[in-house]
């Protein structure tokens, strides 16, 4: 679910709004940077790292048993305070992104669809009744050959990412404050999804020689 509200704080940084979603988008902004599954959905990086600026408020709240968040930011103490005053900047900014119209949910579970689905529809043979053939040896090099292509396009891409959250992460070392922790819980969690899927790449290029 998405935890934006209506509530507005101080004029932030200029987002440029995106107009409309599309298949592959953030569902929230529509932005296409850094897209992965987030409650059941797709959600960009810094819809990611806001939401996660506004749970970790909620988490220190409620363990305190405080207030909840929203409106006044009267608070014990300055921790408090800062937790209140993040959350609401974090809110203001989904606020201010948030597409005109989201996307409808079932457009949207249609475009999380696996691919392989679609792959795996297709038919074996073009021939009716035909009894199926075992492919040759050579039909066998050519799938393995394409294969090979692949997965060595797929890990130069994830590679190239991994260098990416790398420095990212690099930058953020010994930044304070709750935005940058966020920040950096979801480039970690990017970088142990980025590895055990070049580790299971491995695995299927090793199954292909």
């Amino acid at each position: 679910m998405i935890d934006a509200d209506s509530s507005h704080g101080p004029a932030g940084t200029t987002t440029v709004r995106i107009a409309r979603w599309t298949p592959g988008g953030c569902v929230w902004c529509g932005s296409t940077d850094s897209v992965e599954d987030f409650r059941n959905e797709p959600r960009c990086g810094l819809c990611r790292e806001k939401e996660a600026v506004i749970d970790e408020a909620k988490h220190f709240i409620g363990m305190y048993g405080l207030r909840p968040l929203g409106g006044t930011l009267a608070s014990e103490d300055e921790e408090e305070r800062e937790y209140r005053v993040t959350a609401r900047d974090a809110r203001e900014v989904l606020n201010r992104i948030r597409l005109e119209k989201l996307p409808d949910p079932a457009a949207v579970r249609k475009a999380l669809r696996p691919r392989a689905a679609a792959a795996g529809n297709t038919p074996a043979s073009t021939t009716s009744g035909a009894p199926t053939k075992a492919p040759t040896k050579k039909s066998q090099a050519g799938v393995t050959g394409i294969d090979a292509i692949e997965l060595q396009s797929r890990v130069q891409k994830l590679l190239g990412q991994l260098t990416s959250v790398d420095e990212q992460i690099s930058a953020l070392d010994g930044v304070q404050g709750l935005p940058a922790r966020a920040r950096m819980k979801d480039l970690e969690r990017q970088r142990t999804t980025v590895l055990s899927t070049l580790a299971a790449l491995e695995k299927a290029r090793r199954r292909t020689n």
